[in-house]
């Protein structure tokens, strides 16, 4: 039997480029967000289409993508370490560099396999909650602007 091959938490890493004027591309973690989703979507139109030898027969559904779009959505604790960049991202409204990386792909994954995921990212949703007796809480929604670049695993 061959068990499955996992991913640790710590190996899968959600990195912004805080600084986009610095030169040497530093990206750093978001402090505090421990459970992160990444969501992929393609977007998808739906055709009816008839049958032109028989126009009694119910219509076929066909569908095709029409776009595709990649996003990111993380709760967590709201660590002091991102608390002014994350307000400053929100309040700005800018558009920083994002990425998802997979270490453990990025280390022992084949050749051509995707390890990350990159690009021009927005804050959209910055959300704080409070509850007596816990730590506030915060909520994030960032989505890439296009569908971000992928860096594949080289050659040995």
């Amino acid at each position: 039997m061959a068990r499955a091959k996992t991913a640790n938490f710590e190996e899968m890493v959600l990195e912004v480029e805080f600084d986009p004027v610095s030169d040497e591309g530093v990206f750093t973690p978001i402090c505090g967000m421990i459970d992160v989703t990444i969501n992929r979507t393609s977007n998808v139109d739906t055709s009816e289409v008839p049958d032109c030898d028989d126009e009694s027969l119910p219509l076929s559904i066909e569908k095709q993508v029409r776009s595709q779009e990649v996003s990111i959505s993380a709760t967590g604790s709201w660590a002091l370490q991102s608390h002014q960049k994350m307000m400053n991202w929100w309040r700005t409204s800018a558009t920083l560099n994002a990425r998802i990386r997979n270490k453990k792909v990025e280390a022992e994954g084949e050749t051509g396999d995707i390890y990350e995921e990159s690009g021009p990212a927005l804050l959209v949703n910055l959300n704080n909650g409070r509850t007596k007796g816990t730590k506030v809480t915060a909520e994030i929604d960032i989505q890439f602007d296009g569908v971000p670049d992928v860096t594949t695993k080289p050659a040995p």
